[in-house]
């Protein structure tokens, strides 16, 4: 490893394995030098830190606000809303929203190495293929299907195998639910019998369907980002992490970003970048961060005493998000996930990562068109052998499943604000769901299916009342109305620091920041619209085409 220049009074950094000056008496601030670093270690983050450090001749940093260790509930597949407003996750919540009678939505997001890969429903799709053509067309070069279907190949280590669509030798694990469960094939067997073909790979030749969805799981227990790319490069000699870590900003200088200061333990540190930095620190804070250092809204800036390095008033907008309704049905169907905490179901789980807690809660899924004339499937729909309300927070005191209604084909634009020019201050997060009235014509249809599906002849005998929208929401009006009241979000914001011309993006096609040289963005804030479907496996190839583009570039 290459060392900077220790100087007269140099200490020995006690996590760079390098030599450092202090740079003052007090010893507040110190500084170690990286060739890269990269901010965050959630779902591309840690695949690009653990990519750009198979190099040998480079030294890598990784920065992570949270915690590296792993506590039991991330790697419980049915446990992971168990993590909400804990201190694993961020805690956000959104500024009243206009159109949803201005009520404040909660947000999780994940704290720890990994990020949201520990903390998502482990559902892996990577979209439609007609979103990263329709990204190619509009100017992000090299990202078509066609670019991106190798990389994600190169992450995938497909438990059915090699083939067209899949790999079968990459760190990232996708399986086949261990234990599904048997309401799951109910389910889909109510799709099927509204009229969805079945679909048994998502990720395929054709998206719409109904089927089992396929998981980051290995052996039952999750497979998160940190396990995929993190765990090995931590054995590398040019590899560092540091958690527990929070960055206050980007510190650029003649128009380059030269490194990042952060506070650790309570002390101030600046770390030195020497090629690049990357910012994969999600739709929330990578903006946050970019602007805590000058690079966004001037006007913005200017209210929270910032100085402007660029002014970019794309930084923080085209907030996207897929809107989330969650139907939910008493049932008289045995062995629902209502079990899943029992004594039984965890020594099963310890012994052979097998039984109810291996479940992911949304086991079955599929896709269709609530719109005419679109080339992707607007609604995805998800059924789970579990009630599921208020984030997990709600219980009932009875059997039952949930099916949720997931607009992948949301049109609404929001946006991510600073909450104060104080780094540790949250972000103020506004979505605009239901803005466009499309949305909300898709989602009463949604609604309408759902409930098809629960009164369909595979669902005879199992379904015995309706819970959720519930009988007062009959008609149009009744289910918008229910619409308004109780909407959700899938967990998927997005678009934050999109791909596109310095007139309507952040970052160009090479995910280079305009207007600063040597920063980068990978993570799901680039995405120039939302994909059609779950967001991790677009988020891990990013990290992946991140890392290509970096390699390239040396």
């Amino acid at each position: 490893m290459q060392q900077s220049n220790p100087g007269r009074n140099a200490k020995r950094c006690p996590v760079a394995r390098c030599e450092i000056p202090w740079t003052d008496d007090s010893g507040e601030e110190l500084m170690a030098a990286f060739d890269y670093i990269v901010v965050g270690a959630g779902s591309a983050g840690a695949v690009v830190a653990g990519r750009l450090s198979e190099d040998p001749g480079v030294r890598v940093l990784l920065i992570e606000a949270g915690s590296a260790k792993k506590p039991m509930n991330v790697q419980i597949p049915a446990a992971f809303a168990t993590q909400f407003r804990t201190n694993l996750d961020w805690n956000y919540d959104t500024e009243p929203e206009p159109c949803l009678n201005n009520r404040s939505l909660y947000h999780p997001r994940a704290k720890y190495l990994g990020g949201c890969s520990g903390m998502n429903a482990m559902i892996y799709i990577r979209g439609s293929r007609h979103d990263y053509d329709a990204w190619a067309k509009a100017g992000a070069t090299g990202w078509s299907y066609g670019d991106v279907l190798p990389l994600f190949r190169k992450s995938e280590r497909n438990s059915r195998g090699e083939s067209e669509y899949h790999g079968a030798t990459g760190p990232l694990h996708i399986a086949d639910l261990r234990s599904p469960n048997p309401l799951s094939e109910s389910l889909i067997e109510g799709m099927v019998s509204t009229g969805l073909p079945r679909n048994v790979d998502f990720n395929g030749a054709e998206q719409v369907g109904a089927g089992l969805n396929q998981v980051t799981q290995r052996r039952g227990r999750r497979w998160t980002t940190a396990d995929a790319f993190v765990t090995p490069a931590s054995k590398r000699p040019n590899f560092t992490v540091l958690a527990e870590t929070h960055v206050n900003r980007l510190r650029i200088e003649g128009g380059r970003v030269v490194g990042v200061e952060v506070t650790r333990a309570g002390r101030r540190e600046f770390h030195q970048a020497e090629r690049e930095v990357v910012v994969s620190a999600g739709a929330f804070n990578t903006p946050k961060i970019l602007m805590l250092s000058g690079i966004g809204p001037a006007d913005h800036l200017a209210r929270h005493g910032i100085q402007v390095v660029v002014d970019n008033p794309n930084v923080g907008s085209h907030l996207m998000d897929h809107p989330f309704y969650l139907a939910n049905f008493e049932t008289t169907a045995r062995g629902t996930l209502a079990n899943a905490q029992s004594p039984v179901q965890l020594a099963k789980f310890v012994a052979s990562r097998r039984g109810l807690l291996t479940s992911n809660i949304a086991e079955a899924g599929a896709f269709f068109h609530t719109r005419s004339g679109e080339a992707a499937p607007d609604m995805q729909m998800f059924g789970a052998p579990a009630y599921f309300w208020n984030n997990g927070f709600t219980t009932h005191d009875k059997p039952a499943y949930a099916i949720g209604l997931s607009l992948v084909g949301s049109r609404s634009r929001g946006h991510v604000r600073l909450g104060g020019g104080d780094p540790m201050a949250k972000p103020a997060l506004t979505f605009n769901y239901f803005s466009d009235p499309a949305e909300m014509d898709s989602m009463v249809a949604g609604i309408e299916r759902a409930r098809e599906v629960a009164h369909s002849v595979a669902m005879r005998g199992l379904t015995t009342r309706e819970l959720h929208p519930g009988g007062g929401a009959a008609g149009r009006s009744g289910i918008e109305a229910e619409i308004r009241r109780n909407v959700a979000h899938t967990y998927h914001p997005s678009c934050t620091a999109r791909i596109g011309t310095e007139a309507d993006g952040v970052v160009d096609p090479q995910l280079r920041v305009h207007g600063v040289a040597g920063l980068r963005v990978a993570d799901a804030s680039v995405f120039p619209t939302i994909p059609h479907g779950n967001t991790h496996a677009p988020t891990v190839l990013v990290g992946e085409k991140a890392a290509q583009l970096m390699g390239a570039a040396r």
